[in-house]
């Protein structure tokens, strides 16, 4: 069992950054991939960025890439999404999610996914 606890939202101007921190807790002692996803109102959740367990590898949605950086820290059971050059298009709540067995083919679809953090609110202003 992993429990995930995601922060770092809030609302910020367009063009403006904010660094999301996902924690994870429980038995971390397997290895695990870990992803960010959003979900704007009335849209389905959506692939951001993923991470292999060893940081080695990492994966960005076509409408993030090179605005966002994912990155993990394994000594505090941790992994962030720093986001640069904010857009109103970005507003969602971002989720975290962990999971044993993902791999290129399924990291980009959320019920690949055995586990996920609450959720965090980033609301970009123009």
């Amino acid at each position: 069992q992993v429990q995930l606890v995601e922060s770092g939202g809030g609302l910020v101007q367009a063009g403006g950054s904010l660094r999301l921190s996902c924690a994870a807790s429980g038995r971390t002692f397997n290895n695990y991939g870990m992803g960010w996803f959003r979900q704007a109102p009335g849209k389905e959740r959506a692939f951001v960025a993923a991470i292999s367990w060893s940081g080695r590898d990492s994966y960005y949605a076509d409408s993030v890439k090179g605005r966002f950086t994912i990155s993990r820290d394994n000594a505090k059971n941790t992994v962030y999404l720093r986001m640069n050059s904010l857009k109103p298009e970005d507003t969602a709540v971002y989720y975290c999610a962990a999971d044993e067995d993902v791999t290129e083919a399924t990291m980009e679809f959320p019920h690949e996914y055995n586990y996920w953090g609450q959720g965090t609110q980033v609301t970009v202003s123009s």
